[in-house]
């Protein structure tokens, strides 16, 4: 088998359903995907599995998820039946959230992409998700798309932002906080 086709050297790729030049919002929509998907399989490679085993399994899960957007998005023709993004997903994601949020120091400020490699490898991930959110929105405004799959991806970010905090409150870092910022954030309880 060989890797190359030829068949995008004239600037169009193949979609579900037909084909497209390479710079459609299509295109950037799941290729952002794709790029995130790279970035969390850099942060699943770098954690240490002694001390984050159950983050590890997380980011495999996703990555499988975040191709299952990519695909959902790669449709040309609308059929619900073919969606693999659903509700429960997201649901999924929220109590994740909660798990690592849980463990968090209290977050009274902003805070700053830092501290140890794990944390802001996942701080990328949270920005390239919310590019490819971006990306999934433009799309949405010229085709119907599986709408699915910008909740997931709104989601998605806020479970980097929570384990990025968690990466490092479980290696003894703090946060970096932005040295301007007032107190924002009260605490619910």
């Amino acid at each position: 088998m060989t890797i190359y086709t030829r068949t995008g050297d004239q600037g169009q790729t193949s979609v579900i359903g037909g084909r497209v030049h390479k710079d459609d919002d299509r295109v950037e929509a799941y290729g952002t995907i794709d790029e995130l998907n790279s970035f969390v399989g850099l942060a699943g490679s770098i954690a240490n599995p002694e001390i984050f085993a159950d983050l590890g399994e997380d980011l495999q899960q996703i990555q499988q998820e975040l191709f299952d957007c990519g695909s959902d998005l790669a449709y040309t023709r609308i059929k619900e039946d073919r969606f693999k993004v659903h509700s429960d997903m997201v649901d999924r994601l929220e109590a994740w959230i909660d798990r690592y949020e849980s463990q968090n120091p209290v977050l009274e400020k902003f805070i700053l992409p830092g501290g140890t490699q794990l944390s802001s490898t996942l701080h990328i991930c949270r920005t390239i998700c919310r590019r490819a959110e971006r990306r999934a929105v433009t799309l949405s405004h010229n085709v119907e798309i599986n709408p699915q799959v910008i909740k997931y991806l709104n989601r998605l970010s806020d479970f980097f932002f929570s384990v990025a905090r968690t990466a490092n409150a479980r290696e003894h870092t703090p946060d970096v906080e932005y040295e301007r910022s007032k107190k924002v954030f009260r605490n619910k309880s």
